[in-house]
């Protein structure tokens, strides 16, 4: 079986890979039971890193609208090069919450 794609960054998510699903609209915004997917970690904390909850909510809501955004788009080339189960620290400030 193969494993699963990353809808951010678009690699496989190896078995061994730190990974998490990412609820695509906030469960504080009321997306608690609603759609999830399943995300390289290091992809997953730029996603939060990058926007706030209500932002998410509002205009990032889909896998498309994330890859649209300037900082993670930038993102996605830098990881795109390295290797499916490579994990490191999200580095520079946290956004404002």
């Amino acid at each position: 079986m193969d494993d699963p794609i990353c809808p951010l960054c678009r690699r496989p998510i190896p078995p061994d890979a730190r990974q998490s699903l990412h609820h695509l609209i906030p469960k504080l915004k009321g997306g608690k039971g609603g759609p999830v997917v399943l995300l390289h970690q290091i992809c997953h904390n730029e996603i939060h890193a990058t926007l706030t909850e209500a932002e998410l909510a509002r205009d990032y809501a889909t896998p498309e609208a994330l890859r649209a955004h300037p900082r993670l788009a930038k993102f996605i080339g830098w990881v795109a090069k390295r290797p499916p189960g490579f994990h490191s620290r999200t580095p520079g400030p946290r956004r404002k919450r």
